[in-house]
């Protein structure tokens, strides 16, 4: 009895202890596979935390290294043929010389003693239109045709006093022939000479007339006594070279002897007019040197005060300084605006680059330094500037190789990378 208790009680432990078993093996299984679904177990865990720090020690040594070839990975290499076309100077930045400069601003205009208004100076219609707004034109050449009843008249007198002069002149030789020959007498030979007098007279007021109205001398030379349909027409020609500007007339319309039909210009020399404040009167004088920049393309000339004008404008409160230019590029179109420099001193600063090496990029001045054969932007601070060069007061040290032409160039890569760089995001 006691052998049969005994049996049943390791009998109820053996059977407690496999459920147990059975038991904590399915909850270690059903770990394991939690663990299997959110992709770690304990050992993968471990390797997973190993894995993670070998990738920062490398970083870590990738950035290291980077650090001891002290070239970011922004940083521009060039090859020899791309540094020529790109036109890269490289310079050792330096002290330098800015001027201290009276900044004028001013307007490009037609050099008015080489402007030609036309206009038909008798009245008319309008036969023919050869040139527009635009064109070139010659001196002497034709713009325009006219039908005049004027003109006709003119050049009709001119011919009849033409004849009489030559009947006056064949009259005058056969009385001066007559009176040698004692055949006529000596009141016939005064009046034929007062006749061929009277005719020559007339002969010059009708010529003059035809000059009058604008007829040239050898268009005066080519009229003849045949009474056509030319004697009515007259052309207007342009009296300088130059460029149409304006045009007035149409085709068939009646026109009265002072419209202004044509405007020429000749654009060979332009006037800058530069406005002067009260403030710098006593200051700028006739025969200044001027450096002058167009606001519209940045063209760049140099020149001399021509004239200052002798009065204030009541509207602006300033006086006019002119400067005469060379265009015969036509860069310095009349109508723009144009910056005028006068320099009248000068300081020596610490660090002066040229103008455009420093280039703005995201709200940023940059220059370019070089450094092992690469370029890399570098921040700085600008101090003063003149019309041609700017202080660097931080961010560029005097011995620096930087460059001095063609960051322009370098700035556009620069963008250029950065939108194709955003552009490969967004795709």
């Amino acid at each position: 009895m006691n052998f049969k208790k005994w049996m049943i009680a390791c009998m109820a432990v053996l059977v407690a202890g496999t459920l147990f078993f059975v038991a904590d093996t399915g909850h270690a299984e059903a770990e394991h596979d939690h663990a299997d679904e959110v992709g770690l177990g304990h050992d993968e865990h471990g390797h997973a935390h190993v894995d993670g720090e070998a990738e920062s020690a490398v970083a870590a040594e990738q950035a290291h290294a980077d650090e001891a070839d002290d070239v970011h990975d922004d940083a521009l290499r060039l090859t020899l043929e791309q540094r020529v076309r790109f036109g890269i100077v490289v310079t050792n930045a330096a002290p330098g010389t800015l001027k201290n400069e009276i900044r004028l601003t001013g307007v490009v205009s037609f050099d008015e003693d080489r402007l030609a208004h036309l206009t038909p100076r008798v009245s008319g219609v309008a036969t023919a239109i050869r040139k527009t707004v635009g064109d070139s034109v010659k001196a002497g050449e034709v713009m325009a045709v006219i039908e005049s009843r004027e003109v006709a008249e003119a050049k009709a007198d001119y011919l009849a006093a033409k004849a009489r002069a030559a009947l006056a002149e064949k009259t005058h030789r056969r009385e001066l022939a007559l009176r040698e020959q004692k055949v006529s007498s000596e009141q016939e030979l005064l009046d034929a000479e007062q006749a061929l007098a009277e005719a020559r007279i007339a002969l010059r007021l009708s010529e003059q007339r035809l000059h009058a109205i604008g007829l040239t001398e050898p268009a005066v030379a080519a009229l003849d006594d045949r009474h056509d349909e030319a004697i009515s027409r007259y052309d207007v020609v342009s009296p300088i070279d130059g460029i149409v500007t304006s045009k007035h007339i149409a085709l068939g319309e009646s026109l009265a002897p002072d419209a202004d039909i044509f405007t020429v210009a000749d654009l060979a020399n332009v006037w800058i007019n530069l406005a002067v404040h009260t403030r710098d009167l006593n200051v700028i004088r006739k025969d200044d040197d001027v450096l002058l920049r167009s606001v519209h393309d940045g063209a760049e000339a140099r020149g001399r005060v021509a004239m200052i004008t002798p009065f204030v404008d009541e509207a602006t409160r300033s006086a006019t300084a002119r400067v005469i230019v060379d265009n015969a590029q036509g860069r310095w179109l009349p109508g723009t605006f144009a910056t005028g420099f006068i320099a009248k001193s000068a300081d020596e600063l610490p660090v002066v680059v040229p103008r455009g090496a420093v280039q703005n990029i995201e709200g940023r001045d940059v220059v370019f330094v070089e450094h092992e054969g690469a370029f890399e932007m570098a921040p700085v601070a600008l101090g003063r500037s003149d019309s041609a060069s700017v202080e660097i007061t931080s961010g560029l040290r005097a011995g620096t190789p930087y460059v001095s032409d063609g960051a322009f160039q370098l700035k556009a890569v620069v963008v250029t990378s950065a939108l194709d760089s955003h552009a490969g995001h967004g795709h």
